[in-house]
This record gives structure tokens, sequence and C-alpha cells, in this order.
């Protein structure tokens, strides 16, 4: 049975001091974002629609000790985890007692964003160093020839035969 309508906004109510939240349909359930982070989903696990917020693994103590249960659910006969525990039942009663729990999961959701970006930026960086450090080597030192292709662009035909009879 898919999430119901007006429980999604009553947890963007819930969920507001981490900012203005949306709710989108999502595989059944719905997704809750401010700023274009998640910050939680609504999801029936078999005990009814349940609020679930963004967690990661320094907060995964908080939520347990708090009696919050992990996400999990079945695909393909396995148990799969992902980072969101269901929300406190007393913080499900006000805003107020939900707000520490919207930040932490805001807080979250800002760290999976920059680990996410720090992981695509080294491969870039990478890429970069491997085109210097080939380059600096085919002016000290002979090279392959697929090293050559890849470094010199041959202004001409003429120059590129040069270069190979060279």
């Amino acid at each position: 049975m898919p999430a119901d309508l007006s429980f999604a906004h009553y947890c963007c109510e819930l969920l507001a001091s981490a900012g203005p939240c949306t709710a989108r349909r999502m595989f059944g359930g719905f997704g809750i974002s401010t700023g274009g982070l998640n910050i939680a989903l609504l999801a029936d696990l078999g005990r009814g629609d349940t609020l679930w917020l963004k967690a990661d693994e320094e907060t995964r103590g908080l939520f347990e000790a708090a009696g919050c249960v992990p996400f999990v659910y079945e695909a393909k006969g396995k148990a799969m985890k992902l980072n969101y525990y269901s929300a406190p039942e007393d913080a499900m009663e006000s805003p107020q007692l939900m707000a520490q729990w919207a930040r932490l999961s805001l807080e979250c959701a800002l760290k999976a964003r920059a680990a996410k970006a720090a992981r695509a930026r080294p491969a870039i960086k990478l890429v970069a160093k491997r085109g210097r450090a080939a380059s600096n080597a085919s002016a000290t030192s002979p090279t392959s020839p697929a090293t050559r292709r890849a470094d010199a662009v041959p202004a001409s035909p003429k120059a590129s035969r040069k270069s190979r009879s060279g």
C-alpha cells in the first residue's frame, strides 16, 4: 500500500527545522528533501507508513539508543540496508521534538554529498597528473608509441611523418 499523502505533508512539517521540505513520490512511498538533499523517506516496510531519517556510521548509535530501527528491505532474496533509521516515536509528536533529528539528518545528507563530490574529484586530478607526467617524461626520456600518440598532436600530416621517420 502506498504511503499516505497527508502523512507526507505532516512529516514535512515535522522536518521543517532542517529547511523547507518537499515530498516526492518514490518507489511506492515518498522521498523528503530540503535544498536538493534527501533527508528522509516515507515507506511501509510492513509496520505501516514510517518516517525514515537519513543517518550514517557516526550517527547510527544515536538512532539505535533512541530505539530506532534500520531501514532494511528485501531485494532478490537478500536483505538490503540503507543509511536510514525510523524516527524516534516521541519525535513524531511535534516539530520541536523532531528538530534535533531533522538537523542530524540534514548533516548526514550534507556529509554524504561532500563525500560523493570528494570521490569524484580525485579521478579528475588523477587524469591530469597522469597527463602531465606523461608529457614531462616524453620530453626527457623515450616513451612508447602509445604515449606519444596520446600526448603529441601533430600540426600537419607532414609533421606526423617527420616524427615517425625520425
